[in-house]
């Protein structure tokens, strides 16, 4: 019974020190909210413009690869020849 108190202790005691090293640096990076707050909208922005650039890149390239089955699977090739009418008639 002794030896969980003290297995418990231990443990509690190098989690609170964690916590304080995580606090101790993160306020070491950043001395006020203000830039705390304005790195995390900066990161935000990037994070949704990647999000935006890298979905438009995958669906152009699932698009083009169902394209090129057009010619094996004619059901498919209807569906894709829609989209591809679709994309070049809303420019």
């Amino acid at each position: 019974m002794t030896n969980r108190i003290v297995e418990r202790v231990k443990k509690d005691n190098e989690r609170g020190a964690r916590q304080q090293l995580i606090e101790e640096l993160f306020y070491d990076f950043h001395r006020n909210r203000y830039q705390v707050y304005w790195m995390n909208f900066v990161r935000g922005v990037y994070f949704g413009f990647g999000t935006l650039l890298g979905s438009t890149v995958v669906v152009a390239i699932i698009i083009w690869l169902l394209s090129q089955f057009t010619n094996l699977f004619p059901s498919v090739g209807n569906v894709v020849q829609q989209l591809i009418d679709a994309i070049q008639h809303s420019k």
